[in-house]
């Protein structure tokens, strides 16, 4: 099994925002998920503390009939706004959408009309953190957030 593939912002750390060893470095696992697609779908996300591994939230997010790839960019998004709203001032991504992991590091281009707004509201809240990484792990090191998209599809809805 291979590790996670990475990158890192290239922007340098802005100075004086934060002393050395102060803020949170979070670790985020997102999916998405539809069956079908488009279809029932719906997001997940783990965020963990990357120093002690402890699970500081949950998002299962139920988003209606949706294609993968809006499922997968939902997630993002809705973890990064988790991740600003508990104070981390560094995010490590990760995810096993590999399309997604690429566009967010601009290897790909976003081409889809319905995904452009999301890439770039992804992009406006990664440039408030001092740094982040992005990578893409195979699926089986995923399962939480997985498990979390499918728990958002399954919920009873009023």
């Amino acid at each position: 099994m291979s590790p996670a593939r990475s990158w890192r912002s290239p922007r340098p750390s802005r100075a004086g925002v934060t002393e050395a060893g102060r803020g949170r470095r979070l670790l985020i696992h997102t999916d998405g998920a539809a069956r079908g697609n488009p279809g029932p779908s719906g997001l997940g996300a783990i965020l963990r503390d990357a120093q002690t591994g402890e699970t500081v939230a949950e998002l299962a997010t139920y988003l209606g009939v949706r294609t993968n790839n809006y499922a997968e960019w939902t997630a993002v998004e809705a973890a990064l706004g988790k991740a600003l709203e508990l104070g981390a001032t560094r995010v490590d991504l990760r995810m096993d959408s590999q399309l997604v992991a690429r566009q967010i590091t601009g290897m790909y281009r976003v081409k889809h009309a319905d995904l452009k707004p999301i890439h770039a509201r992804v992009m406006a809240m990664l440039s408030r953190f001092e740094g982040y990484t992005v990578g893409h792990v195979p699926r089986e090191l995923n399962k939480d957030a997985d498990r979390l998209s499918n728990v958002a599809i399954d919920q009873p809805r009023s």
